[in-house]
């Protein structure tokens, strides 16, 4: 039964549902929050919405869910989310490694994740009042966001509460303290925990660990998401701990931006798929996720051992003669059991941007080799005496990556994309010079490069892998779809323009074609410029206590 009235009525597109469907010449209505009707094209007289939007010549879709979104510094800063929102992203899913709550255990300072940190002086005193998981997002909504927010609890920050920086196992006491926090998170929203195994000190915590604390995510039906242990020599054997802990814990598994980094380790893509499928045919709950750029991003300070952060003490090991010369060492000849990125692509292979230091800014996209030879030092000196006087971590882009190996990544069913980035504003982002071009055009360029150009996946495919895949993965069941009754998160874009624009050399560089978006109803993107809306909610997993 059609209703009276409506907010908005979208019309003449075509509408791409999210199931992976294919396309058909429709009308969606929007009436609160909600989708209210999705019809043939007509069957809605358009005298009955207050709104009319002419979809001709464009698609209309579902919002897409950023399921390895970094936005929470960005959206501490500004709630507008620009290049997300102009991607089509309505929901960020944040969390991996790091959460600011909750505050407590043995945690210092909430705003503040390992050796890369930023300060928030305005924020500052409020985090230390987050002593519950749910409470930075409810402070993020109270204050106003444009898009969903949800997330993982960080493994690093569970680790840092209950044991600090410390290696080692845990203790009884210390692993009863981390399952109780992560009963409470879940029971609070997270749609699970979330390692990233390269970093500290989510690299200190071992197998069983890991598995004890999935136990607990897994009593509440969520989910175990993971940047492995190596992307690269290790890669192997990295998928087949993820797989590992799943078997064991019971928790459904989800890999972050799946990769083989280096070109040595190309080759091992087709076994890692191999891998993934024969777990799901044994009926192990195991899925990935990608970006679709062949170079990955992170802090430089990723190219020297884990242990160098032991303690906490990161820059007084760098700055100490006996420790700098054990890193330095085993830069040289990585141990290889830990992921050494300046080992897997070369230092020509490396390229840092996020210098903070005026003196430091001709280094900008320059490789290591070259910064090297412009300081007259060996290429690990010159990172060490950067790092020691930066005091950060230094954003860096990786080459490592192959153009083959992401399109056979993009075909597989179980596969779904994200950004692994950050809503960012050209506006005040650049002031902090490049990043990495997927916080601007991650979803644009599969709908440009791999889907229009390419033809590696058909259209209705990757709107499915930005929405109802990823909405399924987090059981959210009322988002990710163009449903009566479902949340009104919804796009219209255009097949035929849509693009990135930034570029390595370039990065801050707004993508084209998503011309509007909508948030649980209100219009936060019209004809391509942000409204200044604040819909955005906070998502929760299937956990939560609360609606």
């Amino acid at each position: 039964m059609l209703a009276n009235h409506y907010d908005t009525l979208i019309r003449g597109g075509r509408v791409i549902d999210g199931t992976g469907n294919p396309w058909f010449y429709g009308d969606v209505a929007l009436a609160g929050d909600r989708i209210a009707v999705v019809a043939p094209h007509g069957m809605l007289p358009p005298e009955r919405a207050a709104s009319v939007v002419d979809a001709s010549g464009h698609v209309v879709a579902p919002g897409f869910i950023d399921i390895q979104s970094h936005s929470i510094y960005p959206l501490l800063h500004d709630p507008a989310c620009l290049s997300k929102i102009t991607q089509g992203v309505t929901t960020e899913i944040m969390g991996e490694a790091w959460t600011p709550a909750p505050f407590g255990g043995r945690i210092e300072s909430p705003l503040s994740f390992s050796i890369l940190s930023d300060d928030f002086p305005e924020w500052d005193a409020r985090a230390r009042t987050w002593t519950r998981f749910r409470h930075w997002l409810e402070a993020l909504v109270e204050r106003g966001v444009s898009p969903n927010v949800g997330s993982f609890l960080g493994g690093g920050t569970l680790r840092r509460y209950g044991r600090g920086m410390d290696m080692g196992p845990s203790s009884a006491a210390e692993l009863a303290t981390m399952q109780q926090v992560m009963a409470e998170s879940m029971e609070d929203g997270a749609f699970g925990v979330s390692y990233a195994l390269i970093y500290p000190p989510d690299s200190f915590a071992d197998t069983d660990e890991i598995v004890e604390i999935c136990k607990v995510v897994a009593a509440y039906k969520g989910v175990y998401i993971t940047h492995v242990r190596s992307e690269a020599a290790q890669l192997v054997e990295g998928i087949a701990e993820a797989i590992d802990i799943g078997r064991r814990s019971g928790a459904a598994v989800e890999i972050y931006h799946l990769k083989a980094s280096g070109f040595a380790n190309w080759h091992k893509m087709p076994q890692v798929i191999e891998m993934i499928d024969a777990a799901r045919a044994a009926g192990l709950d195991v899925t990935a996720d990608m970006y679709p750029y062949v170079a990955s991003g992170t802090a430089l300070a990723s190219v020297l051992p884990p242990w160098a952060s032991a303690g906490g003490k990161f820059y007084d090991n760098l700055r100490d003669p006996e420790m700098r010369a054990k890193i330095r060492a085993e830069v040289e000849h990585p141990s290889g059991d830990w992921e050494a990125l300046a080992d897997e692509t070369g230092p020509d292979g490396v390229m840092p941007v996020g210098f903070r230091k005026p003196e430091n800014q001709q280094y900008v996209g320059k490789r290591l080799t070259e910064i090297a030879a412009m300081r007259g030092q060996h290429w690990i000196d010159a990172v060490l005496d950067l790092l020691s006087d930066e005091g950060q971590g230094i954003f860096t882009i990786y080459y490592g990556m192959s153009e083959e190996n992401l399109a056979l990544q993009l075909r597989q069913p179980w596969i779904k994309i994200s950004t692994d980035a950050g809503g960012l504003d050209p506006a005040w982002a650049a002031a902090n010079g490049p990043t990495h071009p997927r916080a601007y055009g991650a979803y644009p360029r599969v709908l440009g490069k791999y889907v229009r150009e390419e033809g590696v996946i058909p259209l209705e495919d990757a709107v499915r892998k930005m929405s109802s895949a990823v909405a399924d993965r987090l059981g959210l069941r009322e988002r990710g779809l163009l449903r009566a009754g479902m949340f009104a998160d919804v796009i219209v874009f255009d097949p035929a323009t849509i693009n990135d624009r930034a570029t390595f050399e370039d990065s801050h560089q707004l993508s084209v074609g998503v011309r509007d978006v909508w948030v649980n109803g209100s219009a936060v993107l019209r004809d391509g410029v942000h409204t200044g809306a604040t819909p955005g909610r906070f998502v929760k997993g299937p956990g939560s206590v609360t609606p």
